[in-house]
């Protein structure tokens, strides 16, 4: 589970990246463990972003299946989103009347927001799962947390490179445009100074006879 702050594009590779190192992550090895031992495994992540997907469910589930028949793998990988900017008409209802998606939503979003202290306590007092996640974070063990810590760290490695290549491949792109376009000047220039007429170089290379004739 993690915050992603300001989610880029790459936002569902990335997620499908750490649920499938998540599910392999496990170890079956052993004469006496076979599949049925893999325990599934759910990438959430929460997002901050506004309106990352363009619906207006602040909650998706993800998972393998044919798209054709929709007809699912039945697998136990599964990518969990929650938009918490999609939350604002949430807060307004009863706490009563909340499925568990949102009171477990609005406590992401609302925790530390000093005004719906009052109803966040409401969701504890309603949402027992919540009160027990809460116990079980301060009871995680020295392992689990270097573990998370380390994980921590190569997500930010790869998320620093991915952005970096992607600038960088952004900026090839840039570059091969203008190219691109410096060399249609110089076969515009050579074309008028063969004495092609003005519109049919205007044709070939894209540029408007005006411009063309001030070559």
């Amino acid at each position: 589970m993690e915050m992603s702050l300001n989610p880029d594009t790459h936002e569902p590779t990335r997620l499908e990246f750490y649920a499938g190192k998540l599910f392999t992550g496990q170890d079956i090895h052993g004469i006496d463990k076979n599949y049925d031992d893999l325990c599934a495994a759910y990438q959430v992540a929460m997002l901050r972003k506004e309106r990352f997907f363009r619906d207006g469910e602040f909650l998706h589930q993800f998972e393998y299946y044919d798209p054709e028949r929709r007809m699912s793998l039945g697998g136990r990988s599964r990518i969990v989103t929650l938009e918490l900017s999609k939350l604002d008409k949430v807060i307004e209802k009863s706490v009563k009347t909340m499925t568990a998606s949102e009171h477990w939503a609005v406590f992401f979003r609302y925790l530390t927001d000093k005004r719906r202290r009052e109803k966040i306590n409401e969701v504890l007092q309603c949402e027992e799962g919540i009160a027990m996640a809460g116990e079980v974070l301060l009871k995680i063990s020295k392992d689990e947390v270097e573990r998370a810590r380390l994980m921590s760290e190569y997500k930010y490695m790869v998320d620093t490179q991915s952005k970096v290549v992607t600038a960088r491949r952004e900026g090839r792109k840039e570059g091969l445009k203008k190219g691109r376009k410096e060399e249609k000047w110089e076969i515009a220039r050579n074309l008028k100074m063969a004495g092609i007429p003005i519109r049919q170089i205007a044709q070939v290379t894209g540029f408007d006879e005006d411009q063309i004739k001030e070559l």
